[in-house]
Order: structure tokens, then sequence, then C-alpha cells
């Protein structure tokens, strides 16, 4: 196996466990609630604007162009692949010489899903919450994050 690809694999496993059992390098102390009010909370933070909000907003407008364009690649390489699937049945003998463009053009759009993906949906995108009377951009977070306030469950939305 390739060094960066051994190395790549163990970073994502230490940060899977890592974010799994919520260890942190610096951990900051909890929020206390009363034990009558337990369970009817959560906690959110402000939602810090950065380059990637600025860049998955700029990045809307054309999302729908983006993904017709990747639908329209995806089923031209389903038309390659059974082009070459239909060739090796007319010769009755497999070749693989025929299935190294479409594997190399399905790792490409493969690659170019995913970073598209992860730029115009920014971490912040699947936590964010709406408190009802609370102006500004929450997100969901845990009780030792620096800055985590407490609310009432039912009042977000």
């Amino acid at each position: 196996m390739n060094k960066t690809m051994l190395f790549a694999l163990i970073a994502l496993t230490a940060i899977v466990i890592a974010s799994s059992f919520d260890l942190q390098l610096m951990p900051h102390a909890a929020i206390n609630i009363p034990p009558k009010l337990l369970g009817t909370e959560l906690y959110v933070c402000p939602a810090a604007s950065s380059t990637w909000d600025a860049l998955a907003i700029n990045m809307r407008p054309i999302s729908q162009y983006v993904i017709m364009g990747f639908f329209f690649v995806t089923m031209i390489l389903v038309f390659m692949w059974g082009w070459e699937l239909y060739q090796n049945l007319l010769k009755d003998k497999f070749s693989r010489d025929g299935f190294k463009k479409p594997w190399g053009f399905t790792k490409l759009l493969f690659w170019t899903i995913v970073i598209f993906t992860l730029l115009t949906s920014t971490p912040n995108h699947f936590r964010t919450v709406h408190i009802t009377g609370a102006a500004g951009e929450w997100v969901l977070c845990e009780n030792n994050t620096p800055g985590a306030r407490a609310v009432r469950a039912n009042s977000i939305r």
C-alpha cells in the first residue's frame, strides 16, 4: 500500500475514534444544569462565519447546473461501462484493457463529486438550528464547547 494512502487511512481512523469517544485536545468545563431540567436542554453555539461558509454560499447559484452535469456524466459513464461489457460478451472473452478508460473516468467523477459536496456543504450546514425568539445563526454543539449555551429543546426548530 502506498505510504500516503496508509497515512490517510491512519489519520482518518484516529479522527473517527477521537470523535466517537469525545476526546478533545483541550477540554473545557461543561455547563451545569439543574437536575430537574436534565434531558430537556440542547446546547447551541454561535455559528462562526468562515471562508468555507462564504465559498458555499457563493456556489449555491451554480450548484443545480453542476448537479445536472454530474448526472449527464454519470449517464455517459453507464453507457461506457455497458458498451465495454457488451464488447466482452460478443468476444466471449473478458478483456481488462477496455475498462481502463471508463474506470479512470469513474474515479475522476467520484472524487469530483466528493470535493464539490465538501465545498457546498460546510460543517455548519448540517448542524444549523433556529431558536425561537433568538436572532443570529446557531449550530448544535456539546456542553463543554467554548461559547456553548443551554436552550430548551422545545424552542429549537
